[in-house]
């Protein structure tokens, strides 16, 4: 259903030191870097046919976060959930919202994670037993 998916930033450098990390994690490599023909500069990260961008803005304002949005990561296992929450929080990001564990929900037990990147965007590391 999606292509991409891209986040702004306002330190790609702050950014680049956190995504490497994280996404290392999911088994994703180091994000490359381009410049766009204006001048914004942005990372991309390539994980199993996924591809996750973060970007100086476009319009050259300042990047803010979405109230209500968030990113969601697919993850292996409970352990790799923890791992990305704590690898996270270890680069800059904040927890936030209940601590890493399994939650109730409608279609069983997930294991969920949620953070804010250094810019303050919202991301959720998420594991989902086979039922």
């Amino acid at each position: 259903m999606f292509s991409h998916v891209m986040l702004g930033t306002n330190d790609i450098e702050q950014s680049k030191r956190f995504y490497d990390a994280v996404l290392h994690v999911l088994g994703a490599g180091p994000g490359f870097e381009n410049t766009n023909k204006t001048g914004q500069r942005r990372l991309f990260y390539r994980h199993e046919g996924a591809s996750f961008g973060v970007s100086e803005p476009i319009d050259g304002q300042p990047a803010t976060v979405g109230n209500g949005g968030t990113v969601g990561f697919k993850c292996n296992s409970p352990e790799q959930v923890r791992e990305f929450h704590d690898v996270a929080v270890a680069h800059g990001g904040t927890s936030i919202e209940e601590p890493p564990g399994p939650r109730s929900g409608p279609t069983g037990v997930l294991h969920l994670a949620y953070v804010r990147d250094p810019d303050g965007n919202k991301l959720c590391a998420l594991f989902r037993p086979k039922a």
